[in-house]
């Protein structure tokens, strides 16, 4: 009897697993509405919606009570994290409780190879000593001038006379290659004092790229291809597969090695040239920190390297949503239209470019620019390490090592915080009663960041973006022509828009809005 009935115990076997395993996944159901299945939790969901992950992380994380998920991966060697759009939270992480919360040893080590040990990739003595030299350079009165000088210039010069022949041949433009270029030019003139000429006129182009040029543009697209693979490595489940591709030097590990050798290569000649040179100190990046003498040529190369990188993709991602949102509203249009002339107006300036207090003025045109970054943040997420076990405010508990991302993204999508109409773009959301603009804390709206990295270039960022916005408004209507559906979401590192923005460009009448 004995044997007949371990026979049946062992047929049994496989359908009793079964049953436990569809009680234990049905018991696992979370606050998120995700199943945290056996071993491998809600790795699932993640690699089910790793080509939408930050429309797709906006929907759960709206859902859950406290606007946290958290996710386990450790039974697969994959880690664990918690993912939130809670304000309480980014204030802990960014402000209150930031020496727990540091880059961390994954984030540094995933964008090492481009950006060096740099600010935006450092920690503890080694952040804090570029945060200072930074912090100081740029609240210099003579840094100001040299950003918007270089800003006005690219401007008058070049971006208008672009959209002056698209307009007049009836061309369509993809107007977020056009503002990425342009923010290539301008970076690079305000970092180390070079000109790409990537947006040069068309005739310019025709008569064929030197030497020169065809480095220029190389630098350009390795830098491209190198942040789309570290995001790339980023957005993987399986976080260590990028480092076997590496070490085999194979898929887009070897692209990525060729790149940082352009990269690095471009900018260790004009470090190189700088220090030669022995030129009386300029005003742009490069030179302000090898004056101090502190630097070693491979710090001013990652310092270098970091301020590219920042100031290039943030503002034309910002601006290509900008003028995406602005095609749809010919209202907010006309008042932008409006504070322009009324601003020139005031000040009788005649100048193609307007100036920095008159930029500084335009209080509608910063609230619409403002808001435009809330429903499309450059930086759509933001990531951190927790060194020690902690307690977030809204009771979420973060283990040791555990990554800490906050999503801005999502945030804006939320109606406890924005309102019924927070998916809706209104600037006048961000002016008080008589019209003045009127901020929000970083913890509800961290697109620049909170706390100590909050980011040091906010106030020439906007500037720069208030500078492009009135020369193009005053003087030309931009619209889209790409379908009525909204531009596809890609994660860079920046949000971009897939498929680029095609636009037409109409010469505003004189006179009118």
């Amino acid at each position: 009897m004995e044997l007949p009935l371990t026979s049946a115990l062992l047929l049994l076997l496989p359908l009793l697993c079964f049953l436990w395993l569809r009680r234990e996944t049905r018991r696992q159901t979370r606050p998120d509405g995700l199943k945290a299945y056996p071993i491998i939790g809600t790795l699932p969901h993640f690699v089910k919606n790793q080509h939408r992950l930050i429309e797709w992380s906006a929907g759960v994380l709206a859902r859950c009570p406290t606007h946290t998920m958290t996710f386990n991966f450790r039974g697969l060697g994959l880690g664990a994290g918690v993912m939130t759009a809670n304000p309480a939270n980014v204030e802990h992480v960014a402000k209150t409780n930031f020496q727990n919360y540091p880059k961390g040893e994954f984030v540094v080590s995933v964008i090492e190879d481009l950006l060096g040990r740099g600010i935006f990739n450092s920690d503890g003595d080694q952040w804090l000593r570029q945060r200072k030299a930074a912090s100081y350079e740029f609240n210099t009165r003579s840094l100001r001038s040299f950003v918007v000088s270089a800003v006005s210039s690219e401007v008058v010069d070049r971006l208008l006379p672009l959209l002056e022949r698209a307009g007049r041949d009836g061309r369509t433009l993809d107007v977020q290659d056009v503002l990425e270029r342009f923010a290539f030019d301008t970076i690079c003139c305000v970092v180390f004092d070079e000109d790409p000429a990537c947006l040069a006129e068309e005739e310019e182009e025709e008569d064929g790229p030197g030497a020169d040029g065809d480095g220029r543009a190389e630098f350009m697209r390795a830098l491209t291809d190198a942040q789309n693979i570290v995001m790339a490595r980023f957005m993987s489940p399986v976080k260590w597969a990028w480092r076997l591709q590496r070490l085999l030097n194979v898929g887009p590990e070897r692209r990525m090695r060729d790149a940082v050798a352009t990269i690095h290569g471009y900018i260790d000649r004009a470090v190189r040239e700088r220090g030669e040179s022995g030129a009386a100190r300029k005003d742009d990046f490069l030179s302000r920190f090898a004056s101090s003498g502190e630097h070693s040529d491979e710090g001013l190369r990652d310092a270098v390297t970091n301020f590219i990188v920042a100031g290039r993709d943030t503002t034309s991602s910002a601006l290509s949503w900008f003028f995406w949102l602005l095609s749809g509203r010919p209202d907010v249009e006309g008042k932008i239209v409006r504070e322009i002339r009324a601003a020139r107006a005031s000040s009788g300036n005649g100048d193609a470019a307007l100036g920095y207090e008159e930029l500084r003025s335009m209080q509608y045109l910063h609230a619409a620019i403002t808001e435009s970054m809330r429903l499309y943040p450059p930086v759509a997420m933001d990531t951190h390490c927790c060194r020690r076990e902690d307690v977030l405010p809204d009771g979420t508990l973060v283990g040791k090592g555990w990554q800490v991302t906050y999503s801005a993204y999502a945030m804006a999508r939320l109606e406890e915080l924005w309102g019924a109409d927070c998916a809706e773009f209104q600037p006048e959301r961000w002016l008080d009663e008589e019209g003045a603009f009127r901020p929000e804390s970083t913890a509800k709206y961290p697109v620049f960041h909170a706390g100590p990295r909050m980011c040091l270039g906010k106030e020439m960022a906007y500037i720069q973006m208030k500078s492009i916005v009135a020369g193009v408004v005053e003087r030309f209507s931009l619209r889209h022509v790409g379908g009525e559906g909204h531009p596809r979401l890609v994660m860079s590192l920046t949000l971009r828009m897939g498929g680029g923005l095609p636009m037409q460009v109409k010469k505003r009448a004189e006179g009118a809005s």
